[in-house]
Protein backbone atom coordinates (compact mmCIF):
# COMPACT_ATOMS: atom_id res chain seq x y z
CA UNK A 1 0.00 0.00 0.00
CA UNK A 2 1.37 3.41 -0.93
CA UNK A 3 1.26 6.40 1.37
CA UNK A 4 -1.62 7.82 -0.69
CA UNK A 5 -3.85 4.73 -0.40
CA UNK A 6 -6.59 4.86 2.24
CA UNK A 7 -6.38 2.44 5.14
CA UNK A 8 -9.19 -0.05 4.59
CA UNK A 9 -8.17 -3.05 6.71
CA UNK A 10 -10.12 -3.49 9.93
CA UNK A 11 -6.84 -4.36 11.64
CA UNK A 12 -5.16 -1.09 10.58
CA UNK A 13 -7.90 1.37 11.48
CA UNK A 14 -8.25 3.32 14.72
CA UNK A 15 -11.75 3.29 16.24
CA UNK A 16 -12.58 6.77 14.92
CA UNK A 17 -11.32 5.87 11.43
CA UNK A 18 -13.27 2.61 11.51
CA UNK A 19 -16.52 4.34 12.41
CA UNK A 20 -16.04 6.99 9.75
CA UNK A 21 -15.51 4.44 6.98
CA UNK A 22 -18.30 2.19 8.23
CA UNK A 23 -20.78 5.01 8.55
CA UNK A 24 -20.01 6.21 5.02
CA UNK A 25 -20.45 2.70 3.58
CA UNK A 26 -21.56 -0.01 6.06
CA UNK A 27 -20.21 -2.92 4.01
CA UNK A 28 -17.54 -5.36 5.19
CA UNK A 29 -15.56 -7.60 2.83
CA UNK A 30 -14.32 -11.01 3.97
CA UNK A 31 -11.49 -12.56 1.93
CA UNK A 32 -11.84 -16.34 1.93
CA UNK A 33 -9.08 -18.60 0.67
CA UNK A 34 -7.05 -21.73 1.12
CA UNK A 35 -3.47 -22.91 0.88
CA UNK A 36 -3.39 -25.83 -1.54
CA UNK A 37 -1.16 -26.96 -4.41
CA UNK A 38 -1.50 -25.12 -7.70
CA UNK A 39 1.09 -27.25 -9.37
CA UNK A 40 4.72 -26.92 -8.37
CA UNK A 41 4.76 -23.65 -10.32
CA UNK A 42 2.77 -21.38 -7.99
CA UNK A 43 2.51 -20.28 -4.39
CA UNK A 44 0.23 -22.39 -2.22
CA UNK A 45 -1.79 -19.38 -1.11
CA UNK A 46 -3.02 -18.34 -4.56
CA UNK A 47 -6.68 -18.61 -3.53
CA UNK A 48 -6.26 -16.34 -0.52
CA UNK A 49 -3.96 -13.85 -2.23
CA UNK A 50 -6.40 -13.09 -5.02
CA UNK A 51 -9.36 -12.85 -2.62
CA UNK A 52 -7.46 -10.34 -0.50
CA UNK A 53 -6.63 -8.27 -3.57
CA UNK A 54 -10.25 -8.15 -4.73
CA UNK A 55 -11.50 -7.12 -1.30
CA UNK A 56 -8.82 -4.47 -0.86
CA UNK A 57 -9.47 -2.96 -4.28
CA UNK A 58 -13.24 -3.01 -3.73
CA UNK A 59 -12.92 -1.21 -0.41
CA UNK A 60 -10.57 1.41 -1.88
CA UNK A 61 -12.79 2.09 -4.88
CA UNK A 62 -16.31 1.62 -3.54
CA UNK A 63 -16.07 2.08 0.23
CA UNK A 64 -16.33 -0.24 3.19
CA UNK A 65 -13.84 -2.14 5.33
CA UNK A 66 -11.86 -5.35 4.78
CA UNK A 67 -12.16 -7.89 7.59
CA UNK A 68 -9.25 -10.09 8.68
CA UNK A 69 -8.72 -12.79 6.07
CA UNK A 70 -9.98 -16.35 6.49
CA UNK A 71 -7.14 -18.53 5.19
CA UNK A 72 -8.75 -21.88 6.02
CA UNK A 73 -11.47 -23.37 3.85
CA UNK A 74 -13.47 -26.52 3.14
CA UNK A 75 -11.64 -29.19 1.16
CA UNK A 76 -10.90 -32.97 1.28
CA UNK A 77 -14.45 -34.24 1.79
CA UNK A 78 -17.38 -35.01 -0.48
CA UNK A 79 -16.75 -34.14 -4.13
CA UNK A 80 -13.23 -32.97 -3.28
CA UNK A 81 -12.03 -36.46 -2.35
CA UNK A 82 -12.16 -38.16 -5.79
CA UNK A 83 -10.69 -35.05 -7.40
CA UNK A 84 -7.77 -35.04 -4.95
CA UNK A 85 -7.23 -38.75 -5.47
CA UNK A 86 -7.00 -38.19 -9.22
CA UNK A 87 -4.99 -34.96 -9.32
CA UNK A 88 -2.79 -35.14 -6.21
CA UNK A 89 -2.67 -38.81 -5.35
CA UNK A 90 -0.67 -39.91 -2.32
CA UNK A 91 1.63 -36.89 -1.99
CA UNK A 92 1.03 -34.57 0.96
CA UNK A 93 -1.11 -31.76 -0.54
CA UNK A 94 -0.12 -29.10 2.01
CA UNK A 95 -3.72 -28.02 2.59
CA UNK A 96 -5.10 -25.54 5.12
CA UNK A 97 -8.38 -27.43 5.01
CA UNK A 98 -11.00 -27.67 7.75
CA UNK A 99 -14.16 -29.81 7.74
CA UNK A 100 -17.39 -28.05 6.80
CA UNK A 101 -19.00 -28.22 10.23
CA UNK A 102 -16.01 -26.29 11.63
CA UNK A 103 -15.92 -23.74 8.81
CA UNK A 104 -19.66 -23.06 8.77
CA UNK A 105 -20.00 -22.70 12.52
CA UNK A 106 -17.08 -20.27 12.52
CA UNK A 107 -18.67 -18.38 9.63
CA UNK A 108 -21.82 -17.77 11.67
CA UNK A 109 -19.70 -16.30 14.44
CA UNK A 110 -17.79 -14.16 11.94
CA UNK A 111 -21.12 -12.82 10.70
CA UNK A 112 -22.07 -12.13 14.32
CA UNK A 113 -18.92 -10.03 14.73
CA UNK A 114 -19.76 -8.06 11.59
CA UNK A 115 -23.33 -7.41 12.76
CA UNK A 116 -22.11 -6.29 16.18
CA UNK A 117 -19.67 -3.88 14.50
CA UNK A 118 -22.55 -2.14 12.76
CA UNK A 119 -22.31 -3.39 9.19
CA UNK A 120 -25.46 -3.63 7.08
CA UNK A 121 -24.02 -6.01 4.49
CA UNK A 122 -21.26 -8.60 4.15
CA UNK A 123 -19.52 -9.48 0.89
CA UNK A 124 -17.54 -12.70 1.09
CA UNK A 125 -15.07 -13.16 -1.76
CA UNK A 126 -13.80 -16.73 -2.03
CA UNK A 127 -10.72 -17.50 -4.07
CA UNK A 128 -11.41 -21.19 -3.48
CA UNK A 129 -14.20 -22.49 -5.70
CA UNK A 130 -15.78 -25.78 -6.63
CA UNK A 131 -19.06 -25.92 -4.73
CA UNK A 132 -18.48 -25.46 -1.00
CA UNK A 133 -19.40 -21.80 -1.36
CA UNK A 134 -22.99 -23.00 -1.66
CA UNK A 135 -22.87 -24.04 1.99
CA UNK A 136 -21.49 -20.66 3.03
CA UNK A 137 -24.41 -19.07 1.20
CA UNK A 138 -26.79 -21.37 3.06
CA UNK A 139 -25.33 -20.21 6.37
CA UNK A 140 -25.45 -16.59 5.21
CA UNK A 141 -29.11 -16.87 4.29
CA UNK A 142 -29.99 -18.20 7.74
CA UNK A 143 -28.08 -15.36 9.39
CA UNK A 144 -29.67 -12.74 7.12
CA UNK A 145 -33.18 -13.92 7.94
CA UNK A 146 -32.44 -13.64 11.65
CA UNK A 147 -30.76 -10.23 11.60
CA UNK A 148 -31.55 -8.33 8.41
CA UNK A 149 -27.83 -8.12 7.59
CA UNK A 150 -27.39 -8.92 3.92
CA UNK A 151 -24.81 -11.60 3.13
CA UNK A 152 -23.31 -12.19 -0.33
CA UNK A 153 -20.76 -14.96 -0.94
CA UNK A 154 -19.28 -15.62 -4.37
CA UNK A 155 -16.15 -17.23 -5.72
CA UNK A 156 -14.07 -15.22 -8.16
CA UNK A 157 -15.25 -17.30 -11.18
CA UNK A 158 -18.85 -16.60 -10.11
CA UNK A 159 -18.17 -12.86 -10.12
CA UNK A 160 -17.12 -13.06 -13.79
CA UNK A 161 -19.44 -15.81 -15.03
CA UNK A 162 -20.04 -15.37 -18.75
CA UNK A 163 -16.83 -13.37 -19.19
CA UNK A 164 -14.13 -15.79 -18.03
CA UNK A 165 -14.23 -19.51 -17.28
CA UNK A 166 -12.53 -20.51 -14.05
CA UNK A 167 -10.17 -23.43 -13.64
CA UNK A 168 -7.69 -24.88 -11.18
CA UNK A 169 -4.03 -23.92 -11.70
CA UNK A 170 -4.59 -23.42 -15.41
CA UNK A 171 -4.56 -20.42 -17.73
CA UNK A 172 -7.28 -18.63 -15.75
CA UNK A 173 -6.02 -19.03 -12.22
CA UNK A 174 -2.28 -18.82 -12.85
CA UNK A 175 -2.84 -15.67 -14.91
CA UNK A 176 -4.54 -14.07 -11.93
CA UNK A 177 -1.46 -14.59 -9.78
CA UNK A 178 1.01 -13.71 -12.54
CA UNK A 179 -0.74 -10.33 -12.78
CA UNK A 180 -0.83 -9.79 -9.02
CA UNK A 181 2.40 -11.33 -7.76
CA UNK A 182 4.61 -12.45 -10.66
CA UNK A 183 7.41 -13.45 -8.30
CA UNK A 184 5.15 -16.21 -6.91
CA UNK A 185 4.74 -18.06 -10.23
CA UNK A 186 7.46 -19.86 -12.19
CA UNK A 187 6.08 -21.38 -15.38
CA UNK A 188 9.50 -22.77 -16.28
CA UNK A 189 8.79 -25.50 -13.70
CA UNK A 190 5.96 -26.98 -15.77
CA UNK A 191 8.20 -29.58 -17.49
CA UNK A 192 9.33 -30.88 -14.10
CA UNK A 193 5.73 -31.68 -13.19
CA UNK A 194 5.09 -33.48 -16.45
CA UNK A 195 8.18 -35.67 -16.15
CA UNK A 196 7.40 -39.38 -15.92
CA UNK A 197 7.32 -40.57 -12.32
CA UNK A 198 7.66 -37.11 -10.78
CA UNK A 199 4.52 -37.60 -8.68
CA UNK A 200 4.20 -33.86 -8.30
CA UNK A 201 1.69 -32.66 -10.87
CA UNK A 202 -0.32 -31.30 -7.92
CA UNK A 203 -3.46 -30.43 -9.87
CA UNK A 204 -1.72 -28.38 -12.55
CA UNK A 205 -4.08 -27.34 -15.34
CA UNK A 206 -3.46 -28.65 -18.85
CA UNK A 207 -3.31 -25.10 -20.26
CA UNK A 208 -1.09 -23.66 -17.51
CA UNK A 209 1.61 -22.66 -20.00
CA UNK A 210 -0.86 -20.19 -21.58
CA UNK A 211 -1.04 -18.06 -18.42
CA UNK A 212 -0.13 -14.39 -18.90
CA UNK A 213 -0.14 -11.14 -16.98
CA UNK A 214 -2.39 -9.48 -19.57
CA UNK A 215 -5.02 -12.19 -19.24
CA UNK A 216 -4.75 -12.01 -15.47
CA UNK A 217 -5.21 -8.25 -15.40
CA UNK A 218 -8.37 -8.58 -17.50
CA UNK A 219 -9.79 -11.19 -15.12
CA UNK A 220 -8.82 -9.29 -11.98
CA UNK A 221 -10.29 -6.02 -13.19
CA UNK A 222 -13.53 -7.77 -14.18
CA UNK A 223 -13.85 -9.31 -10.72
CA UNK A 224 -13.38 -5.97 -8.97
CA UNK A 225 -15.85 -4.29 -11.33
CA UNK A 226 -18.44 -6.98 -10.60
CA UNK A 227 -18.01 -6.49 -6.86
CA UNK A 228 -18.55 -2.78 -7.41
CA UNK A 229 -21.81 -3.50 -9.22
CA UNK A 230 -22.86 -5.64 -6.26
CA UNK A 231 -22.04 -2.83 -3.84
CA UNK A 232 -24.16 -0.41 -5.86
CA UNK A 233 -26.96 -2.95 -6.04
CA UNK A 234 -27.01 -3.37 -2.27
CA UNK A 235 -27.79 0.35 -2.07
CA UNK A 236 -26.81 0.61 1.58
CA UNK A 237 -27.29 4.06 3.02
CA UNK A 238 -24.69 5.82 5.15
CA UNK A 239 -25.31 4.44 8.59
CA UNK A 240 -24.83 7.42 10.85
CA UNK A 241 -25.70 5.61 14.05
CA UNK A 242 -26.09 1.96 12.94
CA UNK A 243 -28.88 -0.13 14.38
CA UNK A 244 -27.62 -2.05 17.38
CA UNK A 245 -27.65 -5.81 16.79
CA UNK A 246 -26.63 -8.12 19.59
CA UNK A 247 -26.64 -11.90 19.40
CA UNK A 248 -25.49 -13.91 22.39
CA UNK A 249 -23.95 -17.35 22.01
CA UNK A 250 -27.31 -19.04 22.49
CA UNK A 251 -28.76 -17.11 19.56
CA UNK A 252 -25.91 -18.10 17.25
CA UNK A 253 -26.08 -21.71 18.40
CA UNK A 254 -29.78 -21.72 17.51
CA UNK A 255 -28.84 -20.64 13.98
CA UNK A 256 -26.19 -23.36 13.90
CA UNK A 257 -28.76 -25.97 14.96
CA UNK A 258 -30.94 -24.91 12.03
CA UNK A 259 -28.00 -25.12 9.64
CA UNK A 260 -26.76 -28.47 10.95
CA UNK A 261 -30.25 -29.97 10.64
CA UNK A 262 -29.84 -29.75 6.86
CA UNK A 263 -26.35 -31.31 6.84
CA UNK A 264 -27.45 -34.05 4.44
CA UNK A 265 -28.08 -31.30 1.87
CA UNK A 266 -24.70 -29.58 2.24
CA UNK A 267 -22.91 -29.49 -1.09
CA UNK A 268 -19.47 -29.99 0.45
CA UNK A 269 -20.42 -33.42 1.79
CA UNK A 270 -21.80 -34.84 -1.46
CA UNK A 271 -20.22 -36.50 -4.47
CA UNK A 272 -20.95 -35.00 -7.86
CA UNK A 273 -23.31 -37.08 -10.04
CA UNK A 274 -20.45 -38.39 -12.19
CA UNK A 275 -18.17 -39.30 -9.27
CA UNK A 276 -17.60 -42.65 -7.60
CA UNK A 277 -16.29 -43.46 -4.14
CA UNK A 278 -12.54 -43.34 -3.54
CA UNK A 279 -11.15 -46.87 -3.17
CA UNK A 280 -8.78 -48.02 -0.48
CA UNK A 281 -5.80 -47.66 0.03
CA UNK A 282 -5.94 -44.05 -1.21
CA UNK A 283 -5.32 -41.47 1.52
CA UNK A 284 -8.62 -39.89 0.41
CA UNK A 285 -10.63 -43.06 1.05
CA UNK A 286 -13.46 -42.34 3.46
CA UNK A 287 -13.48 -38.57 3.05
CA UNK A 288 -16.13 -38.99 0.40
CA UNK A 289 -18.36 -40.44 3.16
CA UNK A 290 -17.63 -37.68 5.68
CA UNK A 291 -21.34 -37.04 6.23
CA UNK A 292 -21.55 -40.20 8.34
CA UNK A 293 -18.79 -38.93 10.62
CA UNK A 294 -19.79 -35.28 10.80
CA UNK A 295 -23.40 -35.92 11.72
CA UNK A 296 -22.13 -37.08 15.07
CA UNK A 297 -19.54 -34.29 15.39
CA UNK A 298 -21.86 -31.37 14.71
CA UNK A 299 -23.52 -31.21 18.11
Amino acid sequence: MSASDPAVRWSELRPDEFRTRRDACPIVYLPLGLCEPHGAVAALGLDLLKAEHYCMEAARRFGGIVAPSQGYHIHECGFHAPWLAATVGEADPLLTAVPPHVMLRLFLYQLRAFAHAGFAAVIGVSGHAGGSQEDLRRAGAIFARATGVRVVVKTDPEWVAGLHAGDHAGKYELSQLVALRPELVDLTLIPRELARGSGERFSLGADAAEASADHGRAINEAVVAAIGAEVRGLAVRPAGAPARIRLDYAAVEALWTELAAAMAEWRSLSLAPNQTAVPSPSQWHGYDRALEVLRGAST
